[in-house]
């Protein structure tokens, strides 16, 4: 069966259309079979009647010839004998003996040219053989002797009439072969069957994806409630009631979701700005230590706790933002990346490469999608030491940019997990690194809000890949 509901439907219907096609043509097919046998027998019992007015009317002297010059189609015969041919026969079915009376009588015979009998049969073999047996009109039956009269003067019975059997009675006998109806044959019965199946399969096609049509807006809806929470449009109200009323239920869900998301969002970002104020006035409590040592370690926590803060509150900007998108050149974009990283570190500014076509458009949001690379080749020169940055042709309407690098990649167990707020690996929990633990989070939330995704892999020989995926 095919995968999609739209191709599995069409199918369904076809196949039971092309079902309902064939009885029906099988049951019109029979129907034409019948019709075609009863116009072979009419045609048959019409020369039949025409051969025997022709004998009928000639001289008795004459019809032995002319029975031998009657043109009749190939495979019939007309004799003349004195008896019919019933051996190796049987009787005619009914339904083709009332036809072949019906056309008989209605050839309107006179009176005196009525046939003194009339044999219908078939032959045995194959093919079946129609014989039609008429019995001549001048000619007289054998009937059976009637009563013995009374007896005469000598006691003896008086004989028959000199003249009752001196005129025996011929049979003439038409026969024929009635060729099997095969109407499957004709050319219009294969074009009439595949004209029904095209009109039938535009038409199925046509209404399974009208019908179906909503379904694959709701999909789509779907997916872009799931890539941008904030930015999904709702799904129009309009159509069948059914649809309408499964549209409502999704906007009425997309509703709920964003005002959830949005809530936490807020909330996450009202306590990160609350606790700017605190930190403030520790950093000035901490300056009054007469302990350097722990004064040093207390103000170093608490750069590191307001760094937190920075990013959280930099995360909720984001889930809030409603940047539009706009048609921008990601190859230029990668290298305007890879320039600023140089600027700020002169000393790997060797490491950092791009390789790629020169130019490739897409839809994005400029920004944000500026910020997550950023994030990328930052943190690729920061834990590696290097960013290789390679931009792929797009493929089934998918760009790939990789970032590697030449650090001591990720453990296998932990690519999922730095993916989570606030992870860290521990070789980047010390101070002279930082790190909140966000970046990678607000990287992959903004890179699947345009639709595409982020990939981790470590390098055969040393380093982390970094796979990037766009629609373009």
């Amino acid at each position: 069966m095919p995968r999609s509901l739209a191709r599995r439907t069409i199918f369904i219907l076809l196949v039971g259309f092309a079902c309902i096609q064939l009885l029906g043509l099988l049951i019109h097919t029979f129907h034409e079979m019948k019709l075609e046998r009863l116009a072979q027998e009419q045609d048959f019992a019409m020369r039949a009647a025409v051969i025997y007015r022709h004998v009928a009317l000639a001289a008795g002297e004459d019809r032995a010839m002319l029975v031998a010059r009657q043109p009749v189609p190939d495979g019939d015969t007309v004799s003349l004998t004195l008896l019919p041919p019933v051996g190796d026969t049987f009787p005619m079915p009914l339904s083709a003996r009332e036809t072949i009376r019906g056309v008989l009588f209605s050839a309107g015979m006179p009176p005196e040219l009525r046939p003194h009998g009339l044999i219908l049969r078939v032959s045995t073999g194959l093919p079946l053989h129609y014989i039609i047996s008429f019995g001549l009109p001048d000619g007289v039956f054998f009937p059976p002797p009637p009563p013995p009269p009374p007896l005469g003067d000598a006691g003896m019975p008086p004989p028959f009439p000199p003249d009752a059997m001196s005129m025996p009675l011929f049979w003439l006998t038409i026969t024929t072969t009635l060729k099997p109806p095969a109407p499957w044959r004709s050319p219009g019965f294969a074009t009439a069957f595949i004209v029904m199946m095209l009109l039938g399969a535009l038409m199925i096609t046509w209404a399974v994806r009208t019908l179906l049509a909503p379904v694959k807006t709701l999909a789509a809806a779907a997916e872009a409630l799931g890539r941008d929470v904030a930015n999904a449009k709702p799904l129009p109200e309009t159509g069948p009631v059914e649809i309408v009323t499964a549209a409502a239920a999704f906007n009425t869900m997309a509703a709920r979701v964003r005002r959830f998301v949005e809530e936490r969002t807020f909330l996450l970002t009202a306590i990160g700005h609350d606790l700017r104020t605190p930190i403030t006035r520790l950093k000035l409590r901490a300056e009054y230590m007469e302990d350097e040592e722990q004064r040093t370690k207390m103000l170093a926590d608490l750069d590191e706790m307001e760094a937190m803060v920075a990013a959280t509150l930099a995360f909720g900007r984001d889930a809030t933002a409603s940047e539009p998108v706009v048609r921008l050149d990601l190859a230029s974009l990668l290298r305007t990346i890879l320039d600023d990283a140089a600027d700020g570190d002169p000393d790997h500014a060797d490491d950092l490469r791009y390789a790629g076509p020169q130019h490739l458009a897409i839809h994005a949001r400029p920004l944000a999608l500026k910020r997550a690379l950023a994030n990328l080749v930052g943190n690729a020169l920061k834990y590696g030491d290097a960013a290789r940055v390679t931009l792929h042709p797009p493929v089934k309407g998918m760009a790939r940019i990789d970032i590697e690098d030449d650090g001591p990649g990720i453990p296998p167990e932990e690519m999922e997990r730095v993916f989570e707020p606030f992870h860290r690996l521990e070789t980047s929990r010390n101070r002279e690194t930082g790190g909140s633990g966000l970046g990678l989070s607000i990287t992959r939330n903004i890179l699947r809000a345009h639709g595409g995704d982020i990939l981790l892999t470590n390098l055969p020989e040393r380093g982390l890949r970094v796979s990037v995926t766009l629609p373009v």
